[in-house]
């Protein structure tokens, strides 16, 4: 049946008589008539009896008028959240990560994201590696990406999101400690290093050794991390120094010491696939962007 039809045998017994539910529906009074004998004739039953001036549902039609004020409202749920979808403001996104993220605007911005999209269910997935989140929002195992080192393909759009320096995170009381000031790239041949291994990040590897390589100074590693926790438990623990994204002081290591380095700028990127038709990756992509907006 159709929800036309629903709707004014709806109307009809909400206002109790064909002229009322006529007037509320905009039609003629024969016309709903009509409409309502046709209902009655291919269901095979009587929906209305006549009560006083007006008219009350049959048992059949209290039935029907019961089960379509629910398919009705089914209905209009259903039609709203297809035009949500359709704006962007509701459906499933799957963001992945870099913790230097998270440990700097990606909370706040992620906590403006469920204020404003309430509809939308983001799943989130950190990672270190910056090939691997590239590589699955290329594959649709990811929606979008927030990272450092985006790889370089056409099939993928990046834009800028977030810059910051990067840090030196030193062993506590080690004399490149006691300055706050930032220091300069010739540092990193003053202190061993802790890394991460070249096979987990690489590009992340690589731009360190090219810092080095920039300063004029020959790195030397001392050990190397999979997780910012254990490069940062490997500094306190006075294998080294780390470099790291700023943000990563939020995490104040005990037994560390944070001091930037001079002239060093790292960027986090947003990354998404190339024509993504999907209205919610555009959508968060602006909430995210504007969250980061001044005022």
């Amino acid at each position: 049946m159709e929800l036309r039809l629903l709707a004014y045998v709806v109307a009809i017994a909400e206002e109790g008589s064909i002229s009322g539910a006529a007037r509320r529906l905009h039609l003629t009074q024969p016309t709903l008539s009509r409409q309502l004998r046709e209902t009655e004739d291919r269901l095979g039953v009587v929906l209305f009896a006549r009560q006083g001036r007006g008219l009350a549902p049959t048992p059949a039609g209290e039935v029907l008028v019961r089960r379509a004020v629910t398919l009705l409202a089914e209905a209009e749920s259903t039609l709203r959240d297809v035009r949500l979808a359709a704006q962007g403001m509701s459906g499933h996104l799957t963001v992945t990560f870099a913790g230097s993220g998270i440990n700097g605007p990606l909370g706040g911005a992620l906590s403006r994201v469920r204020r404003e999209l309430p509809r939308v269910e983001l799943q989130l997935q950190e990672s270190f590696n910056d090939a691997e989140m590239s590589a699955g929002v290329l594959d649709g195992r990811f929606d979008l990406a927030v990272q450092r080192l985006p790889m370089r393909d056409a099939r993928l759009s990046t834009q800028v999101w977030w810059q910051e320096p990067l840090t030196l995170f030193l062993p506590a009381g080690h004399p490149l400690a006691q300055s706050a000031e930032p220091a300069p790239l010739a540092a990193l041949g003053q202190i061993p290093l802790v890394v991460w291994p070249r096979d987990v990040s690489p590009r992340s590897y690589d731009e360190i050794i090219a810092l080095c390589h920039s300063a004029g100074v020959v790195p030397q590693i001392s050990a190397e991390g999979r997780s910012v926790q254990t490069l940062l438990a490997l500094v306190a623990a006075r294998f080294g120094a780390a470099v790291l994204a700023d943000s990563h002081r939020a995490l104040r290591r005990v037994g560390v010491t944070p001091r930037p380095l001079a002239g060093t700028t790292t960027t986090l990127h947003l990354a998404w696939r190339t024509g993504d038709a999907n209205p919610l990756t555009e959508r968060i992509r602006t909430v995210l962007t504007d969250a980061l907006s001044p005022g």
